[in-house]
């Protein structure tokens, strides 16, 4: 089984910049790409980004392309997510797990509040 613990959230100011982490561990290689997703109150959750373990390659969402970087260390066990020029539109919970159809248990989560 896999834990999934995301840190790095917190408050910031349009324009601002956040990098959250995402620590796994168990077997992360069941899967070969992990993604970051969001989720407001109401709204169900949304893929934001991935990147393949073997090789690198990156996917983004159209609302943050150009704008939020996701990384990966090695030792598939971290995965982080630079987000530059945020808008009041990124506040949500981020999470992080597998990209595909597999999802492992979902941690709990870090929130991202943008303020105007």
């Amino acid at each position: 089984q896999v834990q999934l613990v995301e840190s790095g959230g917190g408050s910031v100011q349009a324009g601002g910049s956040l990098r959250l982490s995402c620590a796994a561990s168990g077997r992360t290689d069941s899967s070969d790409a992990m993604g970051w997703f969001r989720q407001v109150p109401g709204k169900e959750r949304e893929f934001v980004a991935a990147i393949r373990w073997s090789g690198g390659r990156t996917y983004y969402a159209d609302s943050v392309q150009g704008r939020f970087s996701i990384s990966r260390d090695n030792a598939k066990t971290t995965v982080y997510l630079q987000m530059n020029n945020q808008k009041t539109e990124d506040t949500a919970v981020y999470y992080c797990n597998a990209h595909g159809a597999l999802k492992w248990p979902w941690g709990q989560g870090t929130q991202v509040t943008v303020s105007s």
